[in-house]
């Protein structure tokens, strides 16, 4: 009995949870001069039971992404993914390119020409194209992954040539700030460069996509520009390893 009223709880903390952050995206999206649904509004389910990952589903989330692929084939089956979009989030290795490709509607974290290669070539097997976003190292920290700065033009142009792939924007995680102001410098600079590349029209490059924005600055990124938010603690809670 004690069991049901814990999960009970839970269920209800994921509720009232997904309705303040509804609220506060809204607020967000129209203080930036746009419309609540213009913000993509993805559930992050690292470490998430399926069974609460499936009431945040019912409760309307149409997004998920997860970090690790075999965290996602795991869960896929258990969850109520009719008209849900699944995105993969994390770090990708290339041993496990082949498993991901055609499991996802996108890759969010092609950080190296090596990866986008492989996914090309994984899709054109499968006999499909992957979206992906180019992550960016916008902090230029040691400890992350994804292309520097002054890097992207030259690789994006590479990778747009790559049979299998559709370029769809950009992703990042800034370096954590003790300012907003100093956050939302970092959310500018690639905001920037989103809007940058879009005015290029360069080939198989579709600047519709800014992912940018977690649990604890989505509202920032969003008035920055962001129009794709990835959150996860602040729906379901701490996360349990």
């Amino acid at each position: 009995m004690m069991e049901k009223s814990l999960i009970e709880q839970k269920y209800s903390d994921i509720e009232s949870n997904l309705k303040h952050i509804r609220e506060e995206i809204a607020e967000a999206a129209v203080k930036s001069g746009r419309k609540p649904e213009d913000i993509d509004f993805m559930a992050v389910t690292k470490t998430v039971d399926e069974m609460y990952i499936n009431h945040a589903l019912d409760s309307g989330i149409t997004l998920i992404g997860e970090n690790k692929v075999q965290e996602l084939l795991r869960k896929k089956p258990n969850l109520k993914l009719d008209g849900v979009r699944k995105n993969l989030i994390g770090h990708l290795q290339t041993n496990k390119v082949s498993q991901i490709v055609g499991e996802v509607d996108m890759i969010e974290s092609v950080d190296s020409l090596k990866v986008a290669k492989e996914i090309g070539k994984q899709s054109v097997k499968k006999g499909l194209v992957t979206d992906v976003l180019l992550e960016v190292n916008i902090g230029r920290e040691e400890s992350k992954t994804g292309f520097m700065p002054e890097a992207v033009d030259e690789s994006l142009c590479e990778i747009a040539q790559i049979e299998g792939i559709r370029i769809c924007g950009l992703m990042t995680i800034p370096p954590i700030c003790e300012k907003t102001t100093e956050l939302c410098k970092f959310f500018e600079n690639i905001y920037n460069m989103y809007v940058d590349i879009d005015s290029k029209k360069i080939d198989n490059v579709y600047m519709k996509t800014l992912s940018m924005g977690m649990s604890s600055d989505y509202v920032p990124a969003i008035l920055s520009g962001s129009n794709h938010v990835r959150i996860g603690s602040k729906i379901f809670g701490p996360r349990i390893y």
